[in-house]
Order: structure tokens, then sequence, then C-alpha cells
């Protein structure tokens, strides 16, 4: 899949109090909703997965935020030790940060948050609802690890979306006890011949059609055209 480059997008540094993040930030005009992006284990915000659908959201007018969840630094650590993908408090943190951040950014605090995570950024994306649940007003979790934020899931207000490819047996088991946590508004979709990664054609775009028309419902944008689709 190829990289792609979307309008409008600059590069911003993020700062979350102990370190500062790099992140890209894409702004339609007359955007009314953000996501920002929480990738999991071995991806980052310049994978061409993320990308795609950041695309998708950028069509239906949603701003788009990539962020790195770890520094340099810790990137090159993790790649050696896959430790810190699993420190999901770390993750969380770093996720409220965000979320603090756009709240202040001047370009940004204006728009309702949206959070998609992966992996187990969707396990932080859900601790940072629960945290900040004044400012996140929708999750989605694409093949994530919702179950490690047990501890949290019954504090989590924001209408919350998991979406699980059907031959990922162990994540959906994980995923179905994490919605019976949720006290939100909430949904399972499994998307039929799909495995973690959600490689195989197709199912990508639905994953990013799903995730779509969830923000799209709760963030109270709309696509360019006038409509979600």
């Amino acid at each position: 899949m190829e990289t792609v480059t979307l309008p409008n997008e600059r590069y911003v540094q993020v700062d979350v109090g102990e370190v500062t993040l790099d992140g890209d930030l894409s702004i339609p005009e007359q955007a009314k909703g953000l996501v920002a992006f929480a990738h999991g284990a071995g991806s980052s915000r310049h994978s061409p997965r993320n990308r795609y659908v950041a695309q998708v959201m950028h069509k239906a007018g949603l701003a788009t935020l990539l962020a790195s969840i770890l520094t340099v630094e810790e990137e090159a650590e993790d790649l050696i030790t896959g430790k810190l993908r699993f420190d999901i408090r770390l993750l969380a943190r770093r996720l409220v940060g965000i979320t603090d951040w756009l709240q202040r950014d001047e370009d940004t605090r204006r728009l309702k948050l949206g959070l998609f995570g992966s992996s187990t950024g969707a396990a932080g994306a859900l601790f940072a609802a629960a945290e900040r649940p004044n400012a996140v007003a929708a999750v989605v979790s694409r093949g994530g690890r919702p179950d490690l934020a047990s501890p949290v899931l019954d504090r989590v207000k924001a209408p919350t979306l998991l979406i699980v490819g059907g031959n990922d047996y162990p994540v959906i088991d994980m995923n179905r006890s994490a919605l019976a946590g949720l006290r939100s508004e909430k949904n399972l979709v499994i998307v039929p011949g799909a495995t973690h990664l959600f490689e195989e054609p197709g199912t990508l775009e639905q994953v990013a059609e799903l995730a779509r028309d969830w923000f799209v419902k709760y963030l109270g944008a709309e696509s360019l055209s006038g409509k979600a689709g």
C-alpha cells in the first residue's frame, strides 16, 4: 500500500509533559471533528494503513492527527524489547497528554475529538477516554486490545466501536469481554475473512468506512458532499 499524503498536512510537536512527540496534523476546511490515531504494536504515524484510514476521515470532513506515541529513542528500544508497546499506563499518559494538547491548541480546541486506536493503542485510547470524559467524544478500536483497559471500561462515557477481523480468533474473545465491561453506547463489528491487520483485499476499506461513519455520527462532521458516504 502506497503512503498517502493528506491535504493541508503539517508537522507539529506535541508537548505531553515529560516528552515532546512528533505529529502530522491535517485540518480540512470547515472541519467539525478531529480524529487522533493511537497506533499499537510495531506501527507508527508513517504507517500507510493508518494514513489510508486518515484519508477516508479527511474526505468526510474530519481533521486528523497522526502522532507518535513513543519518542524516537523509545521506538528504537521497543523494536528490540517489544515491552513499551504493552506498557498501557505509559500509552494512556501519552494519549491523555495528546488530548490535553489538542484542547489547548488554537487550531484544534474547537473540534470535537475522537480517538482511533489499534492493537494496544486501543487500550490506551480507552484509558484516555475514561480520564478525559468531557474531551473525548467517540472511540474506535481496530483489531485492538480493549481488554487491557478493563480497570476503566465502566468509566468510559464516549460511544465506542470495536472492529475485529473474523479470523482473529483470540482477539474476538478479548473484544467480547471488553464489550461486556463498557457502560457507554457501544458496538462490536466482526469483519468476515479478516485477520489481525486487515490485510485481506477490501477489509481495511470496510474498517475505514465503519470508523468514518461512527466518527461522523458522534463528532458532528459531514462529508464534503454534504453527507457521510
